[in-house]
Order: structure tokens, then sequence, then C-alpha cells
């Protein structure tokens, strides 16, 4: 009877088993190998990827081929020789009890017969590691091929050996690819309509697939959310890990879950460490970087996608609160973090930005994270023009090209080249064109139908003051994949915005693209509008136009709302949505001064501020968190006309308008004619002195409105 249930469940496997071609032809090309080329194959993988079910499929093939096979499983035997070669002389069916029976003897004396064995959970027999490397092994029949399967690769003691370099293969074990994973889908009787979500959470992982298999069949056609089902992730957090040593070590695994790339400092950052606490940031690092589902690149750690799903999925279902309060956390230190760096780093800051965004559906589909592939962004070479107008006629046809050779002419300066990090002499793989509509000539700007229609748009709508700025992102595509979803178009938004955060003065931004309708989910999460009014034909093809008028939401009032909308689209029960602020008030220059000076009037009455249009300003809004109230508000202007008013005392002359300032609206005396006797001034004096204070205040506060200061 056993023998016979042993069938059924061999078949049951093989007919669930799907993929692994690479792995099985490797495997059945070695043991049909007159001479065996490698006599050690290391399959390694994180849990539950598929290593047991592929050691099952290796044996199914031994047992076609008339191979005897061994199996052992580390799970079931003690990291001690004695344990290990009992188990083992229990597998071959070997007497215990005699001590003539030998197993290494015994599979030494095997001759020119193949056989296998197959060890699975070697990384718990990782204490046996050097003894069967250096004592077991080297004993065994050349004839006899062993795998050994577990999480992590061979340690650097094998590869340090030149023996055994060229006796051990290494099998890394993937997921599986999107393909093999719809068919193990449709053999579970997983309706194909379900295919998708299930893809999305699982990454092609295998027992995640087969769990997220069995949630499907119990529920029917109700649609799967990893959320909706804890058992499945639960199950598996464990198989990845099954116990984190300490509350430290959870919080630095949640963390890696949520970052794009994991370094020591941001670790050190989120977990709130002390000075006096960083060797144990750096354990915990170090401690993260063992993991078996943990990858080191470049710049930081990250786990493998699926892990990353797990984990995170399991923190907001059992700690909802905690996981808003880690993104918040995490948002602001990006934020801090933008505004310290310049340049490639400002950028890798943007896009760590905008990963926080990635479980909403729409930041998902217009975004590809792909660290493997190094593009880096360049200024403008001379033998870069044929290629960039090659690129442009290639896909936008002989007439944009030429309103693309117009604008090269006109500011090259706002061209971004995106190339690949192999040596100087790369060529372009993509590029972004920002125009600045404010530095452009009526002529140079009715030469182009998208740039003249944006004008238009700003003359009527939006007109700018002296000294703001208006950008138009005019041209941006790759090269193989024009403005497609890809690795090198996700650089170009994310450098687009980087700039559009980073100009100073910039009140408005304009960007066209040719698939508006494709691109607007995403710009309207963006809190980018479609603007009819600016969308343009060049050579028969229609542009879609998308702008936001930055004095209304400022870029880190921008940023703050993104981050609301991640915590607010990640929540198993959405959160009442915090309440906006009214949009940001564009004074005109004459209407600003008008402002201040009813600011320094009402100075010490904050009660006559609460009418002030300053509150709505951007010199006030922009430092402000979204959620801030009217007496933040009124706090924080009278914190910048103080402050305004002190910094005048850096100079002799300016120090006279400073004292006018300060004895009339920040200390006031009863009278104007008093304070010009507390100054020793004659009246008209005074007033010249205070009108200056007055006009200083104002530059500074308008400078700062601009974004200069």
């Amino acid at each position: 009877m056993s023998s016979r249930i042993e069938n059924r469940l061999s078949q049951a496997r093989q007919a669930q088993f799907v993929g692994r071609t690479d792995e099985t032809a490797l495997f059945r090309s070695l043991i049909e190998a007159a001479e065996l080329p490698v006599c050690i194959l290391f399959l390694f993988g994180p849990g539950g990827v598929g290593k047991t079910t592929l050691l099952n499929a290796f044996a199914a093939h031994c047992e076609e081929d008339g191979i005897p096979v061994i199996s052992l499983d580390g799970r079931h035997v003690q990291p001690t020789p004695e344990a290990f070669l009992n188990a083992l002389r229990q597998a071959m069916g070997l007497a215990v009890e005699e001590a003539g029976e030998d197993p290494m003897a015994a599979l030494a004396a095997q001759g020119s017969r193949r056989r296998v064995l197959l060890v699975d959970t070697y990384e718990v027999l990782e204490p046996l590691d050097g003894w069967l490397r250096d004592v077991f092994l080297p004993r065994l029949s050349e004839n006899m091929l062993v795998v050994l399967a577990g999480r992590q690769p061979p340690s650097a003691l094998w590869r340090a050996d030149s023996g055994w370099q060229t006796m051990v293969r290494a099998l890394p074990l993937r997921n599986l690819s999107p393909d093999e994973s719809r068919s193990y889908l449709l053999k579970r009787s997983v309706p194909p309509e379900q295919h998708q979500s299930a893809l999305n959470f699982t990454h092609g992982h295998p027992l995640a697939l087969s769990l997220v298999a069995d949630v499907i069949a119990q529920r029917g056609n109700i649609p799967f959310e990893p959320e909706a089902a804890p058992d499945v992730i639960q199950a598996l957090v464990e198989r990845f890990l099954q116990k984190a040593p300490s509350a430290a070590h959870q919080a630095a695994l949640e963390i890696c879950a949520l970052v794009r790339l994991t370094t020591e400092s941001l670790l050190a950052h989120l977990l709130l460490e002390t000075q006096d606490e960083g060797p144990e940031t750096h354990d915990l690092f170090q401690w993260l970087r063992g993991l078996s589902f943990i990858e080191s690149g470049r710049r930081g750690l990250f786990p493998h996608d699926l892990a990353r799903e797990a984990l995170l999925a399991e923190l907001r279902w059992r700690d909802p609160e905690r996981y808003a309060q880690l993104h918040r956390r995490t948002g602001a230190y990006y934020a801090a973090r933008f505004g310290e760096t310049k340049g490639q780093e400002q950028q890798r800051v943007l896009l760590d930005f905008i990963f926080l965004h990635r479980d909403n559906a729409v930041v998902r589909f217009a975004f590809e994270w792909q660290e493997s592939q190094e593009i880096v962004a360049d200024t403008l070479r001379e033998s870069d023009a044929d290629a960039l107008h090659r690129m442009v006629t290639q896909h936008e046809g002989d007439e944009s090209a030429r309103v693309f050779a117009h604008w090269l002419a006109q500011q090259p300066q706002g061209l971004l080249v995106f190339r690949e990090a192999h040596g100087a002499a790369s060529e372009p793989v993509g590029f972004g064109f920002l125009l600045s509509l404010h530095e452009a000539d009526e002529a140079a700007l009715n030469a182009d139908p998208a740039t003249r229609a944006a004008w238009e748009h700003l003359k009527r709508h939006a007109p700018l003051r002296p000294g703001e700025a208006a950008t138009h992102f005019r041209f941006w595509m790759a090269r193989d994949t024009y403005q497609a979803v890809s690795p090198i178009q996700s650089l170009i938004i994310v450098d687009n915005v980087r700039q559009c955060v980073t100009l100073p003065g910039l009140a408005y931004t304009f960007l066209a693209c040719a698939d508006p309708d494709f691109w607007e989910p995403i710009f309207s999460y963006a809190e980018m509008k479609r603007i009819a009014e600016a969308e343009f034909s060049v050579g028969g093809r229609r542009y879609g136009v998308f702008g936001n008028d930055w004095r209304t939401l400022p870029p880190l009032a921008w940023l703050a709302l993104l981050a609301e909308k991640e915590i607010a689209s990640s929540a198993a029960e959405p959160a009442a949505p915090r309440a906006r602020s009214q949009p940001i008030l564009v004074l005109s220059e004459a209407d600003f001064a008008t402002a201040v000076r009813d600011a320094l009037r009402f100075y010490c009455d904050p009660g006559a501020l609460r009418a002030n249009p300053l509150l709505r300003s951007r010199v006030v809004v922009g430092r402000m968190d979204p959620s801030a109230g009217i007496e933040e508000k009124i706090a924080a202007l009278r914190t910048l006309v103080r402050e305004a008013s002190e910094s005048l005392q850096s100079s002799p002359r300016a120090s006279r308008a400073y004292r006018a300032l300060y004895h009339t609206y920040l200390h006031p005396a009863p009278t104007q004619e008093q304070a010009a006797d507390l100054l020793d001034l004659p009246f008209s004096t005074y007033r010249r002195h205070l009108r200056e204070g007055i006009q200083r205040v104002t530059e500074i506060l308008w400078r700062q409105e601009l974004g200069e200061l």
C-alpha cells in the first residue's frame, strides 16, 4: 500500500512540475555522461524557490534511467559526522548494528556504476561543510554525482580550493518565468483572469504560486488580494525567515523590504540609533547581508522581489500603524537627503523616493526598477547630435526632427543625454530636452507649435511674475523603446522631476507626450493636469501636454502629498483622507508687497494676521506640513518677518533700517514719533529708514517666494 501511495505522490508531483528546463537538461547530461565532468552539483536559492521539487524531479529522472538514488534531508540529520553516516547508512538500507557496514566503503565500492546522492536543506549541515569537503566526499567513487541543495552558494573555501574548483558546478535557482508561472497556474486550474494578480504578488516564486493557487481554489472567483490572505503571507515569511533574532533584527528587515536599496547609514537613521549604538547597526546590516533572500548590489542591499512583497504585506496586515510610521519616516529621510545632494546622487535619491510609491497601481505600471543596467546622465557632446537626430526621426518623423534641431541650436544646455556607463565613446540610449520658455524670444517660441501653445496658455491663465521661470519637457525618449515603460524611460522621468523641484524660481512646467491617454493615470497621481489648450500637432501627429503650477503646490508639499497618497493606497482599510490646504495664492509683486506691509503692521496682533494673503503664499506654505492649521501658519509668517528683519543687522547701513522696524513693528513704541525719539532721529530720517526697512524685508521675502533664497 505504501508503495502505491508513494507512486501516486510521485505522479502528482510530476504532473504539476513546470519549468526548470535548463537545470533538468544539465542534470541529464551529467548522469548520462560516460565520465562525470563535475562531481558536485551545488543547487542554491532562497526558501520556497523549489529546490526540493527539483531534487524530486532529479530522482524521477534517475528512476527512469535505472540509476540508484540516495536521498537525505539535512533537517533530519544532526550536523555531526556520526549522525550523517548513520542517516546515510539507513538511506542505503545497510544494517546499523553491523560494524562492517560502512556506508563510505560501500559507496566507494560501487566501481563504474553510476549513482546519485541528493542532499536537501544543506544549510543546516553547515557545521559539517569542512568535513564533507575534506573527508567524506573525496572518498566517494568518481562515478558518484552528489547534489547539494541549500539556501546559500558554496562557501569561499570551495572556490579557493584549486582541486574542487574544476569538480563543483554551482547552480543558482531563480523564480519561474511569467510563462512558466502561468503554465503552473493552469495546471492548478486557476482561472486565467486571476493569473496577473497572482504573478504581481508572487513574481514567479514557486511556493507562493502554490499557496496562492490554494487560496484561489478555496475562494472561487474572488480576486486574490495578499492582505486578505494572511496565512499565505505568514507561510512565506516563515519560509524566508524562520525567526528574527530580536526586535531590532525584525525592524531592520522591515526597512530593507520597504526601501529600494539599504545602506548602513540609512539603516542607522531609520532605526533612530544613537551614535553609541553604531556597531549594532553594523551587525544588523551584516546579518541582513547574510540572508539567503537578500542580494548585494553596488549601492546597497535589496531583497528578492517576492520576499519584499511578502514581508511588507505581512507588516501592513499585522501593524498598519507601524507601516505608515515607517513609510513617513523614510519619506522624510529622502526629502532631507534630496536637499543635501546634487546631480547623479540627487537623481538616485529621487528614484528611491518614487520607489516608496511602487504599491500604487499606476506607479508600478509606469516605472521599472531595474538595477542591472548601469545608465548615467550626461551633458551633450558634439558627437551626440547625429545619433539624437536619428532617434527623433525614427520615433517622431522628419518634421519633429526639424523642430528638435531648432531647439538644439537655441538651447543646447537644456538637453540631458543618457548613456551606458561603459566608456567615453558610448552612444546615447535616451535623452530628455527641457526648454526654458522664459529665456526664449518670441520668434523661437513661435517656430514650434508646442512652445507657442504653452506660452499662450501661460499668458492667459498663469502669467509669470518677475524672476519666475517656466519650462517645457519638449522631447524625451529611449533609443529602442521611445516613450514606453522601460528602465531608461524611468530614469528620464525621474531626472525631469529632479530638475522641476530644484530649478530656482520655477513657476510652471509643461510635459509633452505622444500617448497622453496611457500616461494620464500616472501624471494625475503626480498632480499634473492635462492641458488641452497646450496640446499640439507636428507632422500629422497629435501630442498631449500635462502641466503643473509649482506656485500653487511647492515641491516639499508635493512630495508630502505623494507620500500620503501611497500610505492611503497601501492601507487594508483606507483611512479618512487628510484635509488638503487651500490652493496656494499666486500673488503679483505689487499685491505681495502690500501683504508684507500688512504683516509688519500687524506683527504683534496675530488675530489680525488671519486674513493676510501671505498665509496662502508659497513663502509660508512651502515650509509647512500640508495639514498645518491656521495658527501654525500665522506663527510661521511671524517667524519669516522677524528673520527677514533681523538679517538686516549684517551691515551697518541696513542695521539702521532694522532698528526702525524693531521699534515700529517687532517691539513697537506707542507712536511712531516716540519710536523716532527712541532712535534719537529726526522724524523724517526715521521715516526714511523705516521705508528702507520695509522695502528690504519685502525684497527678501519676495526672493524666497520665487525660490531664489
